[in-house]
């Protein structure tokens, strides 16, 4: 299992410094349509409502920017387009441990404008099971195929989860969002590390049910840390090259948060042609947190960094990697 984990890592590192090469021949050739816009990639989770809600709601407009919205199946997806230079930066859900390991071989390239958390109140990932089954806790899946969402950050987070909770041997095998669901319902896999809105979705069609919410938090981090695991992020590029563009984009965002944060569960309806989910189902799923890089306290650095070094014990980060460097200042 060690020997696939390394294994995997080196592919993605080997795509992120493909990417970066092919960029460094074309960051030169941005034309000035889109000097004028930013370009930002988005995985289509829940987590990424802020960045919803402002480009529906024309926040990013009423800032004086333009920003496109091009989805993505993966986390890795977004970054690789990131450090191609195919687009701007990424909104709320993308993975943050890949955007680390992508400015780590290219220290300084991407900057966290927005950190998006979850924990027990602050429900994003979840572990469920078919709704017949008769397993109760997440030990129980001891020795059974638990499936997660694609991408390296998913596969460790999900083994870290299974370890803490006792769920030893369990086998953790990594399928599309879409595809968890169908199997769950097949009988194909006996459980699934998730991400909302798939918990959500199959606890109103009836095929799955929760064993535990915020695992992340609770078996991995400890100390009721939250688990900071996405972040929206602009490219060291995009805030040079576009740098008049940059404090629209931050102005909008930030309008977009406070809006989630005032509307709750009634600005879910903006999740509706982002994610698989809509009508009554926006109903159900939970609300994350989120951190603006000018609310970041010594706390939440704290957790962000507890959460790198579980990635670097567990070998996916070749060596340390600082959180506190990767969080944008304004200048």
């Amino acid at each position: 299992m060690k020997t696939k984990l390394i294994s995997r890592r080196d592919t993605l590192v080997f795509g992120l410094k493909s990417s970066l090469a092919i960029a460094m021949g074309s960051f030169g050739l941005q034309t000035k349509a889109a000097e004028k816009k930013l370009s930002i990639g988005y995985w289509p989770i829940a987590a990424g409502l802020p960045f919803f809600a402002a480009v529906e709601r024309g926040l990013f407009k009423q800032a004086g920017v333009e920003v496109e919205a091009i989805k993505f199946a993966s986390p890795n997806q977004v970054v690789e387009a990131m450090i191609a230079g195919r687009i701007d930066g990424c909104a709320n859900g993308v993975a943050i441990t890949a955007l680390a390991l992508a400015d780590a071989q290219n220290p300084g390239s991407i900057k966290f404008t927005c950190m998006n958390f979850a924990n027990e109140k602050y429900i994003l990932d979840q572990v469920i099971v078919p709704i017949g089954s008769s397993i109760k806790t997440i030990s129980e899946l001891s020795g059974k195929k638990v499936a997660c969402g694609p991408g390296i950050n998913n596969v460790t987070l999900a083994k870290a989860v299974m370890a803490g909770a006792g769920a030893i041997n369990a086998q953790v095998v990594e399928l599309p969002i879409a595809q968890i669901l169908p199997a769950l319902a097949a009988g194909q896999i006996d459980g699934a590390y998730v991400l909302e809105p798939t918990a959500v979705i199959g606890k109103q069609q009836k095929i799955s049910r929760s064993i535990g919410a915020g695992v992340v938090s609770k078996y991995v981090l400890g100390d009721n840390l939250p688990w900071i695991g996405g972040a929206a992020a602009l490219t060291s590029t995009a805030l040079k090259e576009k740098s008049g563009l940059v404090n629209g984009f931050l102005k909008g965002y930030a309008a977009g948060v406070d809006y989630v944060r005032k509307e709750g569960i009634a600005a879910n309806q903006y999740l509706k042609g982002y994610t698989a989910i809509d009508g009554e189902l926006a109903k159900e799923v939970p609300i994350s947190g989120y951190i603006e890089y000018n609310e970041v306290k010594a706390a939440d650095v704290k957790a962000l960094q507890r959460l790198f070094d579980v990635f670097t014990e567990r070998k996916v980060f070749d060596k340390s990697i600082s959180a506190l460097t990767l969080i944008y200042k304004q200048s």
